[in-house]
């Protein structure tokens, strides 16, 4: 599937933009995990269980345990990679996570919740 590609693409180019910031084997680490998470939360995204918000973090849409863990653990290697990217640019990691919804927002399959500047959540 295009899209996750697509996205993994967009994704390691921020990571390589922090890996100033980042020590080798931590943004190494973020990169397995976020790859080795991306089928499960492709699966959660396209059930509707878990959506994308405007702040370019994952959220919860009614999934149970699973969808809860997988969520979090997403959301925290996005914040460190957004808190990075925000350092490194003299930004805040607030402004790199809104950017980074849009693109995700952008690149989203059909079916997947996304959440509007105004809060309101949609299907792509």
């Amino acid at each position: 599937m295009k899209i996750p590609t697509l996205r993994l693409i967009l994704l390691f180019c921020a990571l390589g933009a922090a890996l100033p910031l980042v020590r080798a084997e931590d943004l190494g680490a973020i990169k397995a995990r976020i790859t080795q998470r991306l089928p499960s939360l492709d699966r959660l995204k396209a059930s509707g269980a878990v959506g994308e918000n405007l702040r370019g973090l994952v959220e919860l849409r009614g999934g149970g345990s699973d969808a809860a863990n997988v969520a979090a653990a997403e959301n925290r290697d996005r914040e460190a990679v957004y808190a990075a990217i925000g350092k490194q640019t003299g930004s805040t990691a607030e402004t790199v996570g809104h950017a980074r919804a849009r693109q995700i927002a952008a690149g989203s399959a059909s079916g997947v919740w996304l959440q509007r500047e105004d809060g309101a959540w949609y299907q792509k």
